[in-house]
């Protein structure tokens, strides 16, 4: 069954982006691919029940929320407590990634980012 991977970015291009380097994945069916450019819309879905997750890319500057505070607030939630949130974002600095790490992320990439190199997360993240 397809592992299900949620961008969330408000930044139309980066999610076209990680779309076309994620695009063998989707195809062979090893990953569902979904996007949000609204962080709020996510939270309110997740917690709703209507979506779910087997791995969570979000960026960081964000209108209405930031993704620290996403992932904060996922993280409180026991059903997404122990799923993989990777951070793909400009920001680069030890403050940053070790809050980060404090709330619980599982990676930290910094734009711009290599097909590769997002390929490659994506696999050791969901084992596949």
């Amino acid at each position: 069954m397809a592992k299900r991977v949620i961008i969330v970015d408000d930044s139309r291009a980066i999610v076209a982006t990680a779309g076309l380097a994620l695009e063998n994945m989707i195809d062979t069916g090893v990953i569902e691919f979904k996007s949000y450019l609204n962080p709020l819309e996510l939270l309110v879905a997740l917690q709703n029940g209507s979506e779910n997750f087997d791995l969570l890319i979000s960026d960081v500057n964000m209108p209405e929320m930031n993704g620290l505070d996403l992932a904060r607030a996922i993280k409180t939630d026991d059903r997404y407590k122990t799923k993989p949130i990777i951070i793909l974002t400009t920001e680069s600095s030890n403050e940053m990634k070790m809050a980060g790490k404090e709330i619980g992320v599982t990676g930290w990439m910094v734009k711009p980012f290599s097909d590769e190199k997002l390929v490659k997360s994506l696999k050791m993240v969901l084992g596949v």
